[in-house]
């Protein structure tokens, strides 16, 4: 509670606590008192309810972007004040590029949270679509659909070279999972190609802050070698 008065309080979390303990007809109640202002406490009863309420991976998402944006806070910040990893947060974000329809069918518990993170990795919505009704009529394991993306991938990378020779490249279930652990690992695209002799990993950033972020996870002592001859904003864009 706050204090708001000379002998009044406003309640600001425990409301099913309070309520209780009127039912109970009880007439003192343990509490803390807390000082604290406007924004802090609209702040503490959205994190209350988000705590409370069952809500679906898409409701989840957009509750968290509805925190990021009212309170201006990071994504770090944000999984720091539910308890919840920063790729959790951005993972649960990421469901909001999902098409309408998809979203509709995370929203009405007809595809998983897993499902859709996988169909991520379609970007063109039309074949999310059609994917996502192959799911529920086939009924695919989250697994199943990861290496039909990887394949869908595959094959569109393969179309503008079908003139010239080309090397094969390996299409493995285990080089996706792997993509897809690593990608949760570092809050980022990370790709895994593999050919007939030598592979590579791709690591993409969306600007230099960002990049000093994947290398404070990926190499916390190297992290000084940025410094050299890169400007001091974040202004560019590329992959490790």
């Amino acid at each position: 509670v706050r204090q708001v008065g000379p002998e009044s309080f406003e309640l600001i979390m425990g409301e099913r606590r309070w309520r209780a303990s009127r039912e109970a007809e009880l007439e003192r109640i343990p509490a803390i008192v807390r000082a604290t202002d406007d924004e802090k406490l609209l702040l503490d009863a959205l994190l209350e309810n988000l705590h409370r309420a069952q809500l679906n991976p898409l409701e989840e998402a957009k509750a968290y972007e509805q925190l990021l944006t009212d309170f201006n806070c990071t994504h770090d910040q944000l999984a720091d004040r539910i308890g919840r990893s920063r790729p959790q947060v951005s993972n649960t974000l990421r469901l909001l590029k999902l098409s309408p329809a998809v979203q509709k069918r995370v929203a009405a518990g007809v595809l998983s949270a897993g499902h859709a993170r996988a169909l991520l990795g379609v970007e063109d919505s039309e074949e999310q679509d059609r994917l996502a009704l192959r799911i529920v009529a086939e009924g695919l394991s989250v697994r199943a659909v990861e290496e039909i993306v990887t394949l869908m991938g595959s094959h569109s990378k393969a179309a503008p070279r079908a003139k010239g020779p080309r090397t094969g490249t390996l299409v493995s279930p285990g080089l996706n999972r792997l993509a897809t652990r690593l990608s949760d690992r570092f809050d980022t695209r990370v790709k895994v190609d593999m050919g007939q002799k030598k592979g590579k990993i791709i690591v993409e950033f969306a600007d230099l802050g960002d990049l000093r972020r994947i290398m404070g996870t990926l190499a916390p002592d190297e992290e000084s070698l940025l410094q050299e001859g890169l400007p001091e904003t974040d202004e560019a864009d590329g992959e490790s």
